[in-house]
Parts: structure tokens; C-alpha cells; sequence
């Protein structure tokens, strides 16, 4: 019965935060919009959603947070300095493959997130059958450097959380 009122009860959770965070304001009436909200999304999107992902290491994922945290803090300053100090012709663009080894969906979408939400760097494409994922860099002199520290830094790790 409660699977059936809250079928991804996380997903229920962050849209009653997310509301609350919206409005701005925690009143009885948004609190109960935001529940009837957290209610009725999920049950509408369930049969889109045919399996779950499934979370094998959960502490992992308060790792790969904070690590994605710190890393947009510095490559914004990267970016920063970039913009400020290099004339167009210093810069280096590059696209990237990245070749993955993750198979899930989720994990390969949040591998995209990722990238795109890091300054800098943006995920382009994700080849036909998911087996590598185009990526460009605003600058870099060392392109497989930068192919190795996403697979080193984010997608083994995601490997763990997902797999």
C-alpha cells in the first residue's frame, strides 16, 4: 500500500523540498500543495520509470557529491583565469570520447550531468549504443589527461554506486 502512494519515495521527497524552496515561504498551504504534489507526480510518472536504479554503495553517494562540489568551485576559478589571462589563440578546445564502462542509464545520464554541470566542460553526445560519450573541454594541452580524470575521478565511481 505505501509502495503504491509513494512509488520512489526519494523522488517525492526533493519535489516537496524543491516546492518548498520555490515559494519561498513554509506555510500550512504550500506544505500541503507541496505533499499533494510529492503524492501525485510520482504516482502519474511510475509506469515510466519499469525498473529502479539501484544504489549498491549509498555512503558513495555523499562522496561523489561533495567530490562534484569541489570540483565546480575549482574549475569555475579555472574558467575564470582562462577567460581573464588567455588571449583565443592560447586557448586550446578540444572534443574528447570518453569510452565508458557503465551501463546504466542513470548512471551514464548522471556521468552527463556531471560533466555539463562542471565549468569548462560540456557532454555532447552519447554514441548509439552508449559505449562512449562525446565531451568538449574549453581548454586543455593533454586531451587524454582529461578523458582519464573523468573515467578516474567520476565514472568508477559512479561504476560503484549504480553497479
Amino acid at each position: 500500500m505505501i509502495r503504491r502512494i509513494f512509488p520512489h519515495p526519494v523522488l517525492s521527497l526533493t519535489l516537496l523540498f524543491v516546492w518548498l524552496a520555490l515559494v519561498n515561504k513554509v506555510t500550512s498551504g504550500n506544505v500541503l500543495l507541496g505533499v499533494i504534489l510529492a503524492i501525485v507526480v510520482p504516482m502519474m510518472t511510475a509506469p515510466y520509470w519499469p525498473r529502479r536504479a539501484k544504489i549498491g554503495k549509498p555512503f558513495r553517494v555523499a562522496e561523489y557529491i561533495l567530490i562534484v562540489l569541489w570540483d565546480i568551485v575549482v574549475a569555475n576559478v579555472q574558467v575564470a583565469l582562462i577567460i581573464l589571462f588567455k588571449s583565443n589563440k592560447n586557448t586550446h578546445s578540444h572534443w574528447i570520447t570518453v569510452p565508458l564502462e557503465i551501463t546504466s542509464p542513470e548512471a551514464i545520464t548522471v556521468l552527463a550531468g556531471t560533466i555539463t554541470m562542471t565549468p569548462g566542460t560540456v557532454s555532447a553526445m552519447l554514441s548509439a549504443d552508449g559505449g562512449s560519450i562525446l565531451v568538449h573541454c574549453l581548454h586543455t594541452d593533454d586531451p587524454d589527461g582529461v578523458r582519464d580524470e573523468i573515467k578516474s575521478r567520476y565514472e568508477w565511481r559512479l561504476k560503484e554506486i549504480f553497479q
